[in-house]
This record gives C-alpha cells, structure tokens and sequence, in this order.
C-alpha cells in the first residue's frame, strides 16, 4: 500500500475542493493514484472536479503575432510573476514571437536551434536572457497557422497575456466574427469543437463515473441509464465549442452564432500560461541549510 502523505492529501484537496479527510480516504482507497483518487471523489459525488491539470501555477505570457500570411500563438515562462512584467522579458516575447512567426520551425526543438538576426541560436539568446534576468527562462509551446483564402483569423490576448487564443473561420474573411468567438475561447475554455471530437475512452470514462455517482445518489437502477444519459449529454454540451452559449448573447450557441455568419469553425488554439503545471513550492529553511552545508 502507498504511503499517503500530507503533501498527496493537499494537492488533492486543491485540485477537487473535497475536505481533507475524504482525500485522505479517497487516497487510501485506491493506493496513492492522484487520477483515481479524483475519480473516487467523484463517484461519491464529493468532488466535481473533470480536470485534472487546470492549476495555474507557473508565470509567464502568451503572444499571438501575425503578417500577411501566418499567425503565431506561443507561450513563454518565467519562475515569477515580477520578471513576467518587466520590461526586458516583454521584448524577449516579442522577439521570440517575431522569430517564431519569420522562421515557421516545425517543432520546439527546430525552433531553438534557428538564428536570430543578431547570429545567435535562438536557445543561445534565451540564455543569455537569463543570464541578464537572473531568472529561468524558456519557450514552452506555441503554434503557427498559414492564412488562406476564405478563412478568418480571430487573435484575441486576455488578462494582459496570461491567456493567448488563436480561432479560425472557414467561409468568411471576417476577422472580427473570429475574434468574438476567440473572446468566448478565453472566457469559458472549450476543449473541442465539436461533441464528435470527443473520444470514445473519454465518453465511456465520464459515463462509468456518471453512472457511478446515480447509484450513490440512491436512484433506482431502471431510471440510473436515462439520467446518466442525460447528465453526458449536458457535459459534452459544456466541454464543446458549438454548443456552448455565446458568452456575447446567450440566446444562441456558438455554433449557432458562427452559422449565422455563413461559417464554420475549423480549430482554435487557447494558451493559459502554466495551464498544466505546478509552481515548485520553495522550502526557504531547506535552502539556506543547504548553503550553510557548503
């Protein structure tokens, strides 16, 4: 059996709101597994929680930069939220924003090893970034998509670019019918554009934990099947792009909204910056024990 510690039963309890006892006993349960201690809250109807890497943790901006014929969404982080606004490191992403959008590399590891005006990797010139800093530094992700004909691009930047998102339209060229919809990406953060681009394995996940949560509940086993049914239906409906209520009139869904405009949603990208990950939490009393060890 796992050892189940404090530190286990804290990150449980943030990632789900359940008290610290159903985490310990959620953790007990099913030998330590984060993932299926969430489930097990879940079951047991003490937790919402369906995300399990939405804790915002480590600092950072996103960019969206375009031209004429390409528009770049990228994230870049930093250890603090101090350094995130200075001034050096906002040049840093516009510069790593430009470098991204003129080069176009494939891949993360292509874009650090392509030169910068000045001669240098780009890897090179993010070291040397921080050697001015004083701070780690580095380019997490990012995605660049070629403009076509036909096609609208809405690039929207929110909450001073802690969240970055890319839309495109096919069957118009107006941006700004893109834009609205980017807005409403960064505000309620779909996960699909559409209810069939759900898995399979995610929809049979959820179904097991819905059906799981009736039984609980006490329902009668001849009634467990139709709302289960109901229940998945109004998740997909939450986690889908189209069938969301457009944020700017709720009278209608996205969908709806983008049809309206004689258009079709062909992808978005939404950038929140730390979005999966968790800040190291510093021990200070460790780390000057350490130095003192020197």
């Amino acid at each position: 059996m796992a050892n189940v510690t404090a530190q286990m039963v804290k990150e449980l309890r943030e990632k789900t709101g359940a008290g610290m006892m159903d985490c310990k006993k959620a953790l007990v349960e099913v030998d330590g597994d984060m993932d299926l201690a969430i489930d097990y809250l879940r079951e047991k109807g003490i937790a919402k929680a369906a995300k399990k890497s939405d804790r915002i943790a480590t600092e950072g901006m996103t960019s969206v930069v375009s031209n004429d014929k390409h528009v770049a969404v990228l994230e870049i982080n930093a250890e603090t939220d101090f350094v995130a606004k200075n001034d050096q490191f906002i040049q840093l992403v516009q510069d790593i924003s430009n470098q991204l959008l003129t080069v176009r590399p494939d891949n993360l590891d292509e874009a650090l090893k392509t030169e910068m005006p000045n001669g240098q990797s780009l890897q090179d010139y993010i070291n040397e970034a921080i050697q001015k800093i004083g701070e780690r530094i580095s380019l997490r992700r990012f995605e660049i998509k070629e403009k076509v004909a036909d096609h609208a691009f809405g690039e929207y930047i929110h909450m001073g670019g802690r969240i970055g998102v890319l839309v495109v339209l096919e069957g118009t060229s107006d941006d700004a019918i893109a834009k609205d919809v980017a807005m409403h990406v960064a505000a309620i953060n779909p996960k699909y554009i559409s209810r069939n681009d759900v898995s399979q394995d995610e929809i049979a996940h959820e179904r097991k934990i819905l059906t799981e949560q009736a039984l609980n509940e006490g329902k009668p086993a001849n009634i467990v099947e139709k709302m289960v049914e109901g229940r998945l239906t109004k998740y997909l409906s939450e986690i889908s792009l189209e069938d969301q209520p457009f944020v700017k009139n709720p009278d209608v869904t996205v969908g709806q909204f983008v049809k309206e405009k004689g258009a079709t949603i062909k992808s978005f990208v939404r950038f929140e910056v730390g979005e999966g990950l968790e800040k190291k939490e510093d021990n200070f009393v460790e780390e000057v024990m350490n130095q003192v060890k020197k």
